[in-house]
């Protein structure tokens, strides 16, 4: 297990090793980071050299960093991965974010393993099973239930740590089983190059050929926001509480950052059994709001069951919260009555028919007050595409509030850990000795005549609040003790020096004294695989990796998606998301109908987009829909995608027992 069970670790997302900081300045106990290949997002890569900076930043907080290793391997990349994870371990990573069981097999150092969500993990089994083959924490499919947590929670116990989304983008498949980008382009979302067909507008179309929705973003998820449920995730076992967004600005990150933060801290405050999972505390310069920064609306998805209004069917994009309604319309100008204050370069938007129409307001200028609110004439920066069609009474979004942007953009977080000082004199002067929240010590001396000062009162106060100045580094003073025979006159100057040397001694033993934890042992010998059979959605792809499932009692072994072996429609897409659940036509929504399992089937439907045209299975057991298709025939003609020069095609898979 990677935290102690009565831990909560806060796990945002870095795109780069300056957001990185910005993370844990805001409250995050650990922040998960691209290296500069291999990581399940193409264009957020960082150097080795820059992730070990953010390492030892991290490390003075006693906060962990992660690295993302999670796309599947072509056999040209095993060694080039290999030389990789033990350069992300000479640099001080805490551990890597893997979805390619080839790794397991490597001749790795000894640092921790985490499964991610691209492992798809639904299953008490799947988790259980991953736990014994050596992973120290596991992130659970985002489509589990509260219910379905604790099961894997219970089958693992404390030999992982629970991971899970509590907030940010949501995938409509089940992660790692999506091949639809790869399908129609070649871009494969388990090599980090999805080509997020998701966000695209489809027309939906039953049996018979009528059409049930007409270009909507039918696979478009709202974004995921916990917000309500995390006690309840907590109780279910989940310790580390994940955010996604390594694509994600710095904004994004500070606000979501902090809005966590402040609950897990209220929730800490209440529960003294529990304890958060790095050292220090955040103090935040601005009110955090999840509303505020690009979101496609809210959902807790399946985290408390099945529901109608998880998707962002009208758009993919950013609309905004509702500020107010137009209440007149002008040649270049609009008024609206809201209770907000707008700013100049505000964004504001409305829809018009399925489209968002948006424009930055260049000017706004509060011109009465109206029922609702203030009225504000508004001058946009188009104000022909703005003002086209507007009516009054129609709602307006502000999907950018300038002002409180600019506050994020400035110093918006400060992070300090408390200490107790200790002033005691001896034969040769002074000693200083300071110990922090986690019981790291460092004591500092200086040699100094000492005289008696002729106001002992003034002398001992001027020391404590000389010795309590610690506004420039990152610790803050509970308390000052002077132990002395007598009250002495000490140089400002002398005392100044002697705290910052224990200050810079303190911050070596607390990234000193932080236990990197080593890789956690496999079971011996090796646990059975809770299948015998793997198909393509293993996404097995490199000879380490088949020999990880061999080893673990798999019989068949098909070749990766991406291996371009498989020539016929087969599911690109596999999701908990449900079409006819969300137009009303699912035979478990039918009145009166009994034995739904057994005895009725949902029928087809088609989805198309453009040029293309997917075919809709409905699972009804499981409740899960899947996209079919085929592969492009350039595509499955084409080599198998990896970064490097590859030797040979994939053909060591569909091994059957002799």
């Amino acid at each position: 297990m990677s935290l102690p069970a009565h831990q909560l670790e806060l796990l945002s997302p870095a795109k780069t090793v300056e957001i990185g900081r910005e993370a844990i300045l805001h409250g995050a106990d650990a922040v998960y980071i691209g290296g500069p290949s291999f990581g399940a997002r193409h264009n957020a890569c960082n150097e080795v050299s820059e992730i070990a900076k953010l390492v030892k930043f991290a490390h003075r907080y006693h906060a962990r960093i992660f690295t993302t290793l999670n796309t599947i391997l072509h056999d040209a990349e095993l060694e080039p991965a290999r030389k990789l994870i033990w350069q992300l371990y000479d640099a001080g990573v805490d551990a890597l974010i893997i979805q390619d069981m080839g790794i397991l097999e490597m001749d790795l150092p000894p640092i921790q393993l985490h499964a991610s969500t691209q492992c798809d993990i639904r299953t008490a089994e799947k988790g259980r099973f991953l736990s014994d083959a050596g992973f120290s924490q596991i992130v659970l499919a985002r489509e589990l239930t509260i219910p379905q947590i604790r099961k894997v929670h219970d089958a693992v116990g404390t030999d992982a740590t629970i991971e899970y989304f509590i907030h940010g983008a949501l995938c409509v498949a089940f992660s790692g089983q999506c091949y639809i980008s790869h399908a129609d382009n070649g871009r494969s979302a388990n090599r980090g190059d999805c080509s997020q067909a998701c966000r695209l507008p489809y027309t939906l179309t039953d049996a018979s050929g009528g059409v049930v929705a007409f270009d909507k973003h039918l696979l478009s998820m709202k974004d995921n926001n916990q917000t309500a449920n995390m006690e309840a995730l907590i109780d279910a076992g989940v310790r580390s509480f994940k955010i996604e967004g390594r694509y994600k600005d710095v904004s994004y990150v500070k606000n979501i950052t902090a809005h966590y933060r402040l609950l897990l801290d209220e929730i800490l405050e209440t529960r003294p059994e529990l304890a958060r999972a790095s050292s220090g505390t955040s103090e935040i310069y601005f009110s955090p709001n999840p509303d505020k920064t690009f979101n496609r609306g809210s959902t807790d998805y399946f985290a408390t069951g099945r529901k109608e209004d998880i998707g962002a069917f009208d758009s993919p994009k950013f609309v905004g919260v509702p500020i107010g309604h137009v209440t007149r319309v002008g040649q270049d100008w609009l008024e609206l009555e809201t209770p907000e204050t707008l700013a100049n370069g505000d964004g504001l938007n409305t829809m018009r028919k399925r489209e968002v129409v948006g424009v930055q307001a260049n000017t706004v200028e509060k011109v009465g007050r109206g029922e609702d609110g203030d009225v504000w004439r508004v001058w946009p920066n188009d104000a022909r595409e703005a003002l086209s069609g507007l009516k009054v009474g129609a709602t307006i979004n502000r999907n950018r509030d300038h002002a409180w942007e600019l506050g994020l953009l400035k110093k918006s977080a400060e992070r300090r850990v408390g200490v107790w000082l200790s002033l005691a004199d001896h034969a040769d002067g002074l000693i200083l000795t300071i110990t922090d929240e986690d019981g790291c010590t460092a004591t500092a001396s200086a040699n100094l005549v000492l005289e008696p000062a002729r106001d002992a009162a003034k002398a001992q106060a001027g020391l404590a609040d000389s010795l309590a100045k610690l506004g420039n580094t990152m610790f803050f003073a509970h308390d000052v003790s002077l132990n002395l025979q007598q009250a002495w006159f000490v140089p400002a100057s002398a005392i100044n020096a002697l705290r910052r040397d224990a200050v810079e001694q303190l911050e070596a033993v607390r990234i000193k004294a932080w236990p990197r934890q080593p890789r956690k042992a496999p079971v011996e010998p090796p646990v059975a695989y809770p299948e015998t059979t793997l198909s393509y959605l293993a996404n097995v792809y490199n000879s380490l990796a088949w020999q990880f499932y061999k080893k673990h009692g798999v019989e068949v072994i098909d070749a990766a998606y991406e291996a371009h072996q498989e020539e016929g429609e087969v599911s690109l897409m596999i999701t908990k998301h449900c079409l006819r659940f969300s137009y009303n036509l699912c035979p478990k929504q039918a009145k009166g109908v009994k034995g739904v399992m057994g005895q009725v089937r949902a029928e087809p439907m088609t989805l198309k987009t453009g040029n293309e045209t997917y075919t809709l299975k409905f699972d009804c057991k499981p409740c899960e829909m899947h996209v079919m298709g085929t592969m492009k025939k350039h595509i499955l003609a084409s080599p198998p995608p990896s970064a490097l020069p590859a030797s040979a095609p994939i053909t060591f898979f569909k091994q059957r027992p002799q």
